[in-house]
C-alpha cells in the first residue's frame, strides 16, 4: 500500500506524527495520563499526571501521580494495601532504571491509609521520571510487609512536563529534551503493530485528513 500521499507537505506531515502519535499511545500499554479534575470542597480545578496500573500478577497495584493543586507541586502514590496510619509518615524507595536508589518520606493522607504525598520531594521525583525507561517502587508498610511494583515511564514525559506548565514549573537541566516526532520514528514504530493495528491507525489518519479539508 501506498502512503506518500499523506506528506504532501509540512503541514500535513506535523499533523500525522501527531495523530500517529496519539494513536500509537491510545493502543499501547503501561501508558502515562494526564487529567483535570474539580475538587469537591474548594471547587478549585487540579491537574495530574498518572501512571498505568502494573501488569496484574506480577506486582502489587500501585500507581504514582505527579499533581498541581493550588499552583503547588505535589508526588501521590496510591495503592490497594494499606500503608500507614492516616497522617502517619512512611518512606518510599525509588529506582529509575539501574540508577541509585533514592528514598523521599511521604505522608499518609489524613483521610487515608492507602494514599500518600510529598510536596518537599515532588519536584525532584518528578524529574528522575523524566531520565529513565522504568521506575520500581518499595513501600515498607504498617503490617511489616513491603509493597513492591514497575512502573513503565513510556510516554510519562508529556504528561509530566504538562503539570509542570500548570504549576509554572522548568524541566531540570539534566533532564533532556525529547526530540521531535519525525516520520522515521513512525515507521519505526509502525512496523512494530500488527496488521489489525496497522488499519486501526490509518483509518484515524483517512478521518482525520478528511476533516482537515
Amino acid at each position: 500500500m501506498n502512503h506518500n500521499r499523506f506528506f504532501g507537505n509540512s503541514t500535513s506531515v506535523l499533523l500525522f506524527g501527531f495523530l500517529i502519535t496519539h494513536s500509537l499511545n491510545t493502543l499501547a500499554d503501561n501508558t502515562w495520563s494526564y487529567h483535570q479534575e474539580s475538587d469537591s470542597l474548594t471547587n478549585q480545578t487540579y491537574s495530574f499526571a498518572q501512571s498505568p496500573l502494573p501488569r496484574p500478577g506480577l506486582y502489587d497495584d500501585m500507581m504514582l501521580e505527579i499533581v498541581c493543586k493550588d499552583n503547588k507541586l505535589q508526588a501521590v502514590i496510591d495503592a490497594d494495601d494499606l500503608i500507614a496510619s492516616q497522617g502517619s509518615r512512611f518512606n518510599l524507595e525509588y529506582q529509575i532504571d539501574k540508577k541509585k536508589p533514592a528514598t523521599v518520606q511521604m505522608k499518609t493522607f489524613p483521610d487515608s491509609k492507602r494514599k500518600g504525598y510529598s510536596n518537599e520531594f515532588a519536584k525532584s521525583m518528578a524529574d528522575d521520571l523524566l531520565t529513565g525507561q522504568a521506575v520500581f517502587i518499595r513501600v515498607n508498610t504498617m503490617l511489616r510487609t513491603v509493597l513492591s511494583s514497575s512502573i513503565a515511564l513510556d510516554n510519562a514525559a508529556a504528561p509530566i512536563k504538562r503539570i509542570f506548565a500548570d504549576c509554572g514549573l522548568g524541566v531540570a537541566s539534566n533532564v533532556a529534551t525529547e526530540p521531535a516526532y519525525s516520520l522515521t520514528g513512525f515507521e519505526q514504530e509502525f512496523s512494530k503493530l500488527t496488521e489489525v493495528q496497522q488499519q486501526q491507525v490509518l483509518a484515524k489518519i483517512k478521518k482525520i485528513m478528511a476533516e482537515t479539508k
